[in-house]
């Protein structure tokens, strides 16, 4: 049964759950089509404080040499040095530097670091709601989504097209879909 997100209390710690969340993006190919991936490995952790919504904050840190996209060329491609690194550079984090909530809207800052280059990002969730898992667990929901500029961070690679444009754009779609644990005890 599912609780109001609004008056339930959700002050205390928590375990992203990843095989119930999913952190997905998606970028245009060649100017006409979208591919879409995920990254199958990440571990978060977060601390939530309704009193002081200022007072939580989130860490992330995705093991880049999972990244998929359902073709094992392009994610070979993703692996290399033209983009990831995943050799040299095998995790991506976040650590939120800033977290501010309206109703059910949280907005998170903090600093992504993908290979070398840590840039802000602010990313904005909706809450869903919580609710009592059948083994007796706290979960909230949360679903967010922010737009980056793959460039600001180093990933520069790109091939021109006959038609003019590019074959990836620069803009990467992030996707947030978070199933989270309260820590007990």
């Amino acid at each position: 049964m599912s609780e109001n997100p609004t008056t339930a209390s959700l002050t205390g710690d928590y375990t992203v759950d990843p095989s119930h969340s999913q952190i997905g993006f998606s970028v245009r190919h060649a100017m006409i089509s979208t591919v879409r991936g995920s990254f199958g490995s990440f571990q978060s952790q977060a601390h939530i404080d309704d009193a002081e919504p200022g007072n939580s904050s989130v860490s992330v840190t995705i093991d880049a040499g999972t990244i998929t996209t359902g073709d094992a060329n392009r994610d070979g491609h993703l692996h290399s040095a033209d983009f990831f690194d995943v050799a040299t550079y095998p995790a991506i984090t976040f650590v939120s530097t800033e977290v501010s909530r309206a109703g059910d809207e949280w907005s998170i800052t903090g600093d992504l670091t993908i290979k070398d280059v840590t840039a802000p990002v602010t990313i904005v969730f909706e809450q869903l709601g919580t609710s009592k898992d059948p083994f007796g667990n706290t979960r909230v929901g949360f679903e967010g989504a922010t737009s980056i500029s793959r460039k600001e961070w180093g990933l520069t690679w790109n091939a021109s097209l006959e038609t003019g444009g590019v074959l990836v754009s620069d803009t990467v779609k992030l996707n947030f879909d978070i199933s989270a644990i309260r820590n007990e005890g």
